[in-house]
């Protein structure tokens, strides 16, 4: 295997940059006689304060991020935006530009310091992002190169710039906030509902906010499973939407009895329960399980805003209940699966190329202060997803997108 050959060049303020010209692709450079089609531009700053980046624009020397700088369940109190250097890729790093960030309810469990006690303020917000590759370290290089559309899941992501481990990233076909929404949101639904779901055709299944972010695919995988599917909702026009994607039985709780509508429709009971409120709403759906009933805990975000985080919940009886319906409660975190995040993440993907999986986004074009864009914004979508007014993913837009050239 020959070695890369080096050629240095000038950034715009007259100091050096790398570019790595590599061979074994087609195509020849008239001027060196080596593969023209494997150039690789090699981010290096302690060279170069600004370096060409995709399409020929220059990357700044400093760039907004948002900082938990105090452990709170308040998003507004714990974070903080700043102004900092754009970060430097490390050998197998990729440096993206962020074009848009996914909102989770899981953002106030970070940043009040739930996920993980030991770590201590200062450190970055944001869970997923999506957008381009604008620069990299050489082992990164055999993989990516500068203007390639990749998402990732991990921390920091709230950031105008994000260095992120190659490893870590997924190649999508655009830049577009669709691919977003199936990150965490769209993952936490296919692995829950294939490992602990155990769905069998004929089953009902009940999907608590069933509008929201991972409901929308909870209800999805569900009946294409072949399962009769239960969706909560808050509003006539989100119950509409169920109905859209596949429900069965859209019930508007703010319209309906929840408790009397399952016991008067599903006297049997419901054998799988996709839950994500906790409190009142578990206690419900621990008592409407069915003989073998199983009962996944994706989250309880009723009760993140307080101080625990953890919503009252009523469980003395619960080991009777369970033992006398042989049912289960199942707990499911996303990093303790991430053996299957890769396929599920890649079937999501060819079921939406194929227009056979909806990814609702919202953007925030119908909040009172408009649409989500800018870095700043992200504290109003916070707000926005614990007001309950989202219908599908939240995701703040960073910057515009590029020029797409894809087909989807």
């Amino acid at each position: 295997m020959s070695c890369p050959l080096l050629l240095p060049l000038l950034g715009r303020n007259g100091r050096r940059a790398i570019s790595v010209i590599g061979g074994g692709r087609r195509g020849t450079d008239a001027l060196s006689g080596v593969h023209a089609a494997a150039r690789r531009f090699i981010v290096d700053l302690s060279y170069s304060a600004h370096f060409m980046d995709f399409k020929g624009s220059s990357i700044p020397s400093s760039m907004k991020k948002l900082v938990v700088t105090k452990l709170s369940p308040n998003f507004r109190e714990a974070v903080s935006a700043q102004t900092v250097a754009v970060p430097t890729p490390g050998d197998a790093d990729l440096l993206i530009r962020n074009r848009y960030v996914g909102i989770n309810a899981s953002d106030i469990n970070y940043s009040s310091g739930r996920y993980d006690p030991s770590v201590k303020p200062p450190f970055d917000a944001g869970f997923e992002g999506i957008g381009e590759v604008v620069g990299l370290g050489l082992t990164a290089s055999s993989h990516y190169t500068v203007g390639d559309t990749v998402a990732y899941f991990g921390s920091g992501a709230f950031a105008e710039y994000t260095v992120v481990p190659a490893k870590e990233t997924v190649p999508v076909p655009a830049v577009k906030p669709e691919f977003l929404t199936l990150l965490v949101s769209g993952a936490t639904a296919y692995i829950a509902l294939k490992r602990l779901g155990d769905l069998a055709k004929g089953e009902t299944v009940l999907v608590t906010a069933a509008a929201g972010g991972t409901g929308q695919f909870a209800v999805q995988f569900a009946k294409q499973a072949g399962c009769h599917v239960i969706g909560t909702c808050s509003s006539n026009e989100k119950a509409g939407f169920l109905k859209s994607i596949g429900c069965d039985r859209p019930i508007n709780y703010t319209a309906e009895d929840l408790a009397k509508t399952l016991k008067k429709e599903y006297p049997k009971g419901i054998d799988v329960v996709y839950e994500s409120v906790g409190g009142s709403v578990l206690e419900l759906a621990v008592n409407s399980l069915a003989t073998k009933g199983r009962l996944i805990v994706i989250g309880f975000i009723s009760g993140y805003q307080s101080a625990s985080g953890i919503p009252p919940f009523r469980g003395g009886t619960l080991p009777v209940k369970l033992l006398q319906k042989s049912a289960s409660v199942r707990g499911f975190f996303l990093p303790h699966f991430m053996s299957d995040y890769r396929e599920a993440l890649t079937s999501m993907m060819k079921a939406f190329a194929k227009g056979k999986l909806v990814c609702e986004v919202d953007c925030g074009d119908l909040a009172q202060e408009g649409r989500f864009v800018g870095l700043e914004s992200v504290f109003r979508a916070v707000d926005y997803m614990y007001a309950g007014k989202n219908l599908g993913k939240v995701v703040v837009e960073v910057a515009p997108p590029a020029v797409s050239n894809s087909k989807l």
